[in-house]
């Protein structure tokens, strides 16, 4: 599959990345030499120094003959425009990462006319991600399959957790809930569990079920924190506007910090019933005077990781219960994880993935088994991918005890029609069924390659 990328700013710098190493054939357009230089040398891919949206440099990176197109510029008039040029000049796909608001609301015109197969926002991607966490606050990670109707959920195992010295079998057995943990990280190691594992304190727990499930598994453990209804954000900028905007919608009480004048302006008019102020968000005295110990959860959104990191922690020192930053930088987020803040976001993680899922089901089209969603764990160590059965073959109608799977990989959940199924080994797959399937360090294009 021949993908051209143009830009190597974070979100094409990520997806280069991670394309190149399952062997896709990229090519890479951006003006900086120097940064096309360093990605060179780091990655098997070919460069091209030029202009995104000059048809002769994509002439030069042969997009004519190319199967996608993914435009991730710094400006979204460059990604558009890039995206409509490619698209004359015979490309089959396009992406565009699309930031702006006010274009993003009118996407679904725009992809239409510029015959876009798919637009990207990274920060409307990071806010519904914080927002599903700040929904389920016991948990520090939410991701969801089967078009929300099946949830996987990172949750950590604290000191005083009932599951805490219990192998899986005892806790299935003793909770009976429709649930299943899918992987687990201790320490530096990452399993995917059996019944005869068993879970010690400090685990980071990967759990998959239905949403209502779920809620009646956390309520059962008796630590179900209260929900969050006073939300601290710091930082004014698009990741805060799409979630301040969600937030308000579900009943919750929004109060922003943000350092620019004009944007608080801006805010203010776009956000009436949140509260808007203007001042530095990393300044002791002004998150002290504005409540930040009264805050059920504190958001760190400002443009430096640095600043939402130091934040965080201090939320932690006033007791506040549910804490996100946002850190785009990956050797960072590694970093942050020791230091107990709950959740961790990146636009442009979030962003990647998002495009991984498309080229990954573009890919494998014409097979068995589509892919719907997928989503990188744990730094990548765990994948977990949605697959949608689409025809009859080895595997259907086959009691999943019977299927010789490979080792590290896990049948996690089946979606069949509206009903939501946590396998055992009497179940089997169905055309059209949607199944979800993790692996630990292995990469899958289709369903049978979790077959031996």
């Amino acid at each position: 599959m021949k993908i051209v990328i143009i830009g190597d700013g974070k979100v094409g710098h990520k997806l280069t990345t991670q394309l190149s190493e399952e062997d896709y054939d990229i090519v890479l357009i951006d003006q900086n030499e120097g940064k096309l230089k360093e990605a060179l040398n780091q990655l098997d891919i070919f460069c091209i120094t030029g202009n995104g949206a000059d048809v002769n440099v994509q002439k030069q990176a042969d997009v004519p003959h190319a199967d996608l197109v993914i435009a991730c510029a710094s400006t979204d008039e460059l990604n558009m425009l890039s995206c409509l040029l490619a698209k004359r000049l015979g490309a089959k796909h396009t992406i565009a990462r699309v930031r702006n608001p006010v274009y993003y609301r009118q996407i679904d015109i725009l992809k239409e006319d510029l015959h876009l197969s798919m637009a990207v926002n990274p920060e409307l991607a990071a806010a519904n991600e914080i927002l599903r966490v700040l929904l389920f606050p016991e948990t520090s990670k939410v991701e969801t399959f089967m078009k929300g109707r099946v949830e996987l959920v990172e949750f950590n195992l604290r000191d005083e957790s009932p599951l805490t010295g219990l192998s899986l079998a005892e806790v299935y057995q003793k909770f009976q809930i429709k649930i299943l943990v899918c992987a687990v990280k201790r320490g530096g190691q990452v399993y995917i569990p059996d019944g005869d594992f068993v879970l010690q304190k400090g685990d980071k727990m990967h759990i998959a079920a239905a949403h209502q499930d779920l809620e009646t598994f956390f309520r059962s453990l008796g630590r179900r924190n209260a929900r969050v209804k006073k939300v601290l954000i710091c930082g004014g900028g698009h990741v805060c506007f799409y979630l301040a905007a969600q937030l308000l919608q579900v009943g919750m009480q929004v109060k922003i910090i943000e350092s620019r004048q004009e944007r608080c302006e801006q805010l203010c008019e776009v956000l009436p019933k949140a509260t808007i102020i203007h001042g530095d968000a990393a300044d002791h005295d002004l998150l002290m005077e504005e409540g930040i110990g009264e805050a059920d959860a504190v958001i760190a959104l400002t443009g430096m990781d640095e600043e939402n990191i130091i934040m965080s922690l201090f939320a932690k020192t006033q007791g506040v219960n549910k804490i996100v930053a946002k850190v785009n930088e990956d050797s960072r987020a590694q970093m942050v994880e020791g230091l107990g803040i709950d959740s961790i976001v990146s636009a442009k993680s979030a962003t990647a993935d998002a495009i991984m899922s498309y080229v990954r089901a573009r890919n494998n089209s014409y097979s068995s088994a589509n892919v719907e969603t997928m989503y990188r764990l744990l730094g990548g160590k765990v994948e977990a991918v949605e697959f949608i059965i689409k025809k009859e073959c080895k595997f259907t109608n086959v009691p999943l005890k019977d299927l010789p799977t490979k080792a590290n990989y896990l049948i996690a959940c089946i979606g069949r029609k509206r009903k939501v199924i946590i396998p055992n080994g009497e179940d089997h797959l169905e055309v059209g069924d949607s199944v979800i399937v993790i692996t630990k360090d292995h990469i899958i294009n289709e369903f049978s390659d979790i077959l031996a």
